[in-house]
Formats: C-alpha cells, structure tokens, sequence
C-alpha cells in the first residue's frame, strides 16, 4: 500500500504559528506549532521575527518531506492580513514587518486623506475605515513618505499570506483575499486599485493579482508539488461554510477580534455603516463579504484576568463556569452595566468598573452579557438587511457555554450551530487549493458540527 496523500498547510497567527496535514478527506494527520519570541523594529516598537518564521516554514517541511512517510501533494498557506513584507531586486527582506497596532503620526493620516478623500467615501469605496497601520495601504504610504530611503530600495510589497507561498516559490504575486482586506488599497466600487495607488506609483511594487485558487507546479527538492499562493485567515475560514452550507448564513469567527462575516448581502457598506467598525473582507472570487469586527477576545482576555485579581483566584477560573439560568434572571431583572471597556465603544461605558457582588460567577456572568451585547449589534449589523436563517459560531468562544446561551437566547429565530473550527482557516487553505466538492456533511464531519437550542424561558420571567 501506498504512502497516504496529503496536503501541508502553514497557518501562520499573530501567537501560534502552526503546520498540518490533511489527508484527502480532510482529516488532520499531523499537526505541530511553535512560538516565537517577538523583537522590535527600529523604533523599538514589538514586530514579528519574520527571519525565525521564514526559517521555521523550510526546516518543518524539509523534516516532513525527509522523513517519507507523507506523500505531500500540495502545500497552502493562511495567515493573518495588514502586514507586508518588502523585497529588494536581489529578494532580501527590506524592512521589519511592521506591527500593524503600531501607532501611524497623525498628521500623515490627515495629509493622506486632504488628498485622497474625504475619509467618508474614501471608507464606503475600499470598505476600509481609518485603522492606521490596519489598513496595510497606510504601511506603503508612511514608507513612501517618512522612510523614502527604505521605500526606494522596495521591488515588491507582499501581503505576508503571498510572502509565505514565495518562501518556497521564489515567484512574487498578490491575490485577492489580502487585497481585500481593510487595506485601503482595494476600490471595491471600481473593482479595481482606489486611484491613489496609482497617483503614488505604489502599483509598481504589487506583484500581479492571481486568483486565490491558483497554484504553481513545482519541483521542491526533487519531488512535483502543487503550491497554492496563500489566503488571508479570515477567508479562509469562511471558505469551507461558503462551500458545504446552501442556507444563508453569516459566520461568527470568535478570537482576539470577532468577525461577523455575511457572504450573502450586497457586501457594499452604506453611509449608515460610518463611524462603525464594518469593513469589507473580499471571497475568493473577488466579492465583497460584509463584516462587523470587534475587538471581544482582547476585552475579554482583559477582564478575566481583572477579575481573577479581584477574586482572590486562579486566571483560569473563567474556564469552569457553567451557564446558570438564575444568575442571568437575577441580573436580567436590574440590569445596568458594570464594567468599563478600554477598547470598545459604547454609548453606556461606566467611567470605572464596579463589581458589587463577592460571588466571582455571578460577575462572570455579568461580563458576558456586556460583552454579548456588544456582540449581538455586531452580528446584526453584519446580517443588515439580508435573509439569514442561520448562524454560525467558530474560535476561541464556541466551546464558552455562557456566551452560546446568551447568543442563542438574543438570536431566537435562527438555527445557531458551533463548530470547532480550530483548523478553520487552516482547513480553508487546504480546501482552496483542491477541486473537490464539499458535501452537507461536510462540517459534521470535519468540524464537530453543534447544534444549539434557545433556553426556556420560565413562566415567571416571562
């Protein structure tokens, strides 16, 4: 018998950077990960170590070819967006790869849209709200103009997803996906660059678009590999839902940022949508998918560990609580927020927390609908006007008894599901680079599929 086929997948996050295979049912057969410390760039501002990673990717797959016992057909890449790497005439790596929260100067901001806005229908064109260095345009625009120098050493800007695929192709290109996500650089009215790309020149330095599908027949250390030209992680983990899932959905990808992502709207963002934090991410054929982001896992990593302080108890504390319909009545019954939030806005943000209760569940539960809340306008906003009858939950908050409940219980009327997805964007990449049909039951079987019924709720609290 034969050696079993897969597909290697490097899914690169911003904590884990993680390595899979995949056999032709999609099962994962290998999985391995690593972290790697940060370093600073020359501002002293943390950055990723993109010579570490860039080391990493070729020793893990020279191992895995090595050892013979895969037959690797393809290999795909998935990895966070906003980040480019940059590449002088020779290939070398130009700059660090920017840290995209790290701070742009103002007065750049400013000067970039007397220019090229307003910044309203600069926003509604590209699906990209002023987010500084988030939006990666920004990146190229502040090189340009602040580190001129730097910037004329520039061949080409590779969004990191196509910076992955070229570690091992050595062929520069751009795709859609990264394109499209909140870069400022996509004029999605126009479906084409916004014309301040071409205004600065900065085309010259993106690599050709190919298809999100595409991928290059290579011989790799003596063996015929297909390898795919890497997916933004966002579309990735769409992908597999967009594939298997006929119903209209929107998709709910929990983590460090929640994303609510509607496929199935008209994708454009209104006037409405301004002053929000919607944005367009874009599918793999090119449309424009819908999304409301929030920044709920970082607001949540910080509250709990708050809390633990507060309590008198372990961090991981959080992890034990069990969903208890009394405690959400009780508080239900006088509701009034609690906790102030740094990072999101809202119009009822107390100056300061409070926590007037020496139960830690009861405060636990407390959070959560705050934070639910929050998460609720976001999913609704990202579903607007469009007929959705079902909702998906993936990531870190779909096994997080207390926030499903609360999620099925704001959202009545549609079939709510979790997945564990915690190979979403990994099993996106893979599936890209593949022809074969998903079936229905397809997430069942390969993402542990869940359903999830409303709580009923008591005559008395009726």
């Amino acid at each position: 018998m034969g050696k079993r086929q897969v597909t290697a997948v490097f899914d690169i996050g911003r904590t884990n950077k993680k390595f899979f295979l995949f056999d032709e049912e999609y099962r994962e057969v290998h999985r391995e990960y690593v972290r790697f410390a940060e370093i600073e760039d020359e501002d002293g501002y943390p950055t990723e170590n993109i010579q570490a990673l860039q080391d990493w990717l070729r020793e893990v797959f020279h191992r895995i070819l090595e050892a013979q016992i895969f037959d690797v057909r393809a290999i795909n890449f998935s990895s966070y967006g906003a980040s480019f790497v940059h590449l002088d005439a020779d290939g070398e790596i130009v700059t660090p790869l920017y840290n995209y929260t790290k701070p742009l100067d103002p007065t750049l901001v400013e000067e970039f849209y007397a220019k090229y806005g307003p910044e309203e229908d600069f926003t509604l064109r590209t699906g990209s709200p002023n987010s500084g260095m988030l939006n990666s345009g920004m990146q190229l625009y502040w090189l340009k103009h602040r580190n001129a120098e730097v910037f004329e050493r520039i061949k080409y800007s590779l969004h990191l997803p196509q910076f992955l695929s070229y570690v091992f192709t050595g062929i520069p290109i751009s795709e859609y996906t990264s394109i499209g996500c909140h870069t400022g650089l996509w004029d999605y009215q126009k479906g084409d660059y916004h014309d301040w790309v071409y205004a600065e020149d900065i085309h010259r330095i993106l690599p050709p678009i190919v298809s999100t599908e595409t991928s290059i027949n290579m011989n790799y250390n003596g063996r015929r590999i297909k390898i795919g030209v890497g997916i933004h992680d966002s579309s990735a983990a769409l992908l597999p839902y967009i594939r298997s899932e006929k119903s209209p959905f929107v998709l709910v990808s929990t983590g460090t940022w929640s994303v609510s992502l509607n496929p199935f709207g008209s994708g454009a963002l209104t006037p409405r949508d301004l002053g929000s934090d919607y944005l367009n991410y874009m599918r793999i054929d090119g449309k424009p998918v819908k999304a409301a982001r929030l920044f709920l896992g970082q607001a949540y990593k910080e509250q709990v560990t708050k809390l633990a302080m507060h309590f008198g108890v372990p961090d991981d504390r959080h992890r034990s609580v069990r969903f208890d319909y009394g405690i959400y009545t009780e508080i239900m019954r006088d509701y009034r927020p609690w906790f102030h939030f740094e990072q999101l806005g809202r119009s009822d943000n107390p100056a300061v927390t409070t926590i007037p209760t020496d139960s830690y569940d009861y405060a636990y539960h407390h959070l959560l609908i705050e934070l639910v809340e929050l998460q609720a306008e976001n999913i609704r906003a990202a579903i607007g006007e469009s007929e959705v009858t079902k909702l998906f939950v993936d990531g870190g908050f779909s096994d997080n008894e207390v926030f499903i409940h609360l999620i099925s219980d704001r959202f009545r009327n549609l079939e709510l599901r979790t997945t564990d997805a915690s190979l979403g964007s990994a099993l996106g990449a893979a599936i890209c680079i593949s022809d074969k049909d998903l079936n229905s039951k397809f997430l069942k079987k390969n993402y542990g599929l869940k359903k999830h019924q409303p709580f009923i709720i008591k005559e008395a609290d009726a």
